[in-house]
């Protein structure tokens, strides 16, 4: 699994140009060093670093390819998920991709029986810029796609909730076969845009972008502050007004729990602009959901918060949360 000390896992010089993973037609310009991404969750990052960074230094042996991960504690905004940028030539990205997607197919998706092939989703990150591309006019490009590749393929919105935010997801769905000549297709389309060239960087590189604030938005994954400890199923901890939790399940689930908050701590935990918000959601890659002013947790003045993802971003959430309720009420 992942080293502790949780850098960036990549090569610095990438091996000598292999051979593609799939048959596919002539390409033309696609000898260009070029790159793609997307989200993985924590667990399958692991399985791709693999123990002292063993699998990734063998995929990148076997490929040609560079393949980079975003640290531990950065996720793509809005999700918990980690970001993996593949970049060497056309061919080289087809087999590392390849190599990626079949371990993650064997040890996340297979069933013991299952005797038809296993299906699974792959988020590419792609900038807005040029999405357009992919979806054609009229839509035309991506129908063309999806028969062809016969995958499933989505392009989400943009996300108007996180300013700066200038990529949208592309979600892959279908088996090894079909995924992987959707991804060829998508990175033909992207080869032909001047513009995404541009948008080769870090895989992580949204560090300037902020949540849009609490006010005036939905409360779709705004956090607020903490309050005084309601009484569900005895579970109150933390100083001055950690919330309850209730419903849990498996550890590697995603579940919610609820928490109640004080008005008074709302501005303190969001922090200006967001910040302090962004900064617990991507710690912690938990999503949270608050009530409407003036809906309270029964019984009490305390807002209603809904907080979302594994068992360990809850709690990590809700620590970071504790602290800066505390720190305030302490001042």
């Amino acid at each position: 699994m992942e080293s502790p000390d949780a850098r960036y896992a990549s090569s610095t010089e990438a091996p000598p140009n292999q051979s593609s993973p799939r048959d596919s037609p002539t390409r033309e310009g696609t000898e260009k060093n070029t790159h793609i991404r997307f989200l993985v969750s924590n667990a399958e990052a692991g399985s791709v670093i693999g123990k002292g960074g063993t699998t990734i230094s063998e995929f990148q042996s076997q490929s040609g390819a560079r393949i980079q991960l975003s640290r531990n504690h950065e996720f793509f905004p809005g999700t918990s998920d980690r970001i993996i940028m593949v970049s060497g030539t056309f061919d080289e990205i087809l087999k590392a991709v390849d190599l990626i997607l079949s371990k993650l197919l064997n040890e996340f998706y297979v069933e013991d029986g299952e005797d038809v092939d296993p299906k699974s989703k792959l988020k590419l990150i792609v900038p807005n810029s040029s999405c357009g591309g992919i979806i054609g006019k009229g839509g035309a490009n991506i129908k063309s796609f999806i028969e062809d590749s016969r995958a499933g393929i989505k392009i989400s919105p943009l996300d108007n909730n996180f300013i700066g935010l200038n990529d949208r997801l592309v979600t892959l769905t279908g088996t090894l076969d079909e995924q992987m000549r959707a991804v060829e297709l998508v990175m033909l389309k992207l080869a032909e845009d001047p513009h995404y060239a541009q948008s080769f960087s870090a895989p992580f590189p949204y560090a300037g972008v902020s949540y849009a604030g609490f006010h005036g938005i939905p409360s779709t994954s705004v956090l607020p502050s903490v309050g005084t400890a309601a009484a569900y199923n005895a579970m109150n901890y933390g100083a001055n007004g950690a919330g309850v939790k209730f419903q849990n399940n498996k550890e590697d689930r995603s579940t919610s729990v609820t928490v109640g908050v004080a008005d008074e701590h709302i501005g303190v935990v969001v922090g200006r602009g967001g910040k302090n918000l962004m900064e617990i959601s991507q710690v912690s890659g938990a999503r949270i959901k608050i009530s409407d002013r003036g809906d309270f947790m029964s019984g009490t003045s305390d807002r209603k918060v809904t907080i979302t993802g594994s068992q360990r971003a809850i709690r990590v959430a809700e620590a970071m949360i504790s602290q800066k309720v505390a720190s305030a009420s302490d001042r």
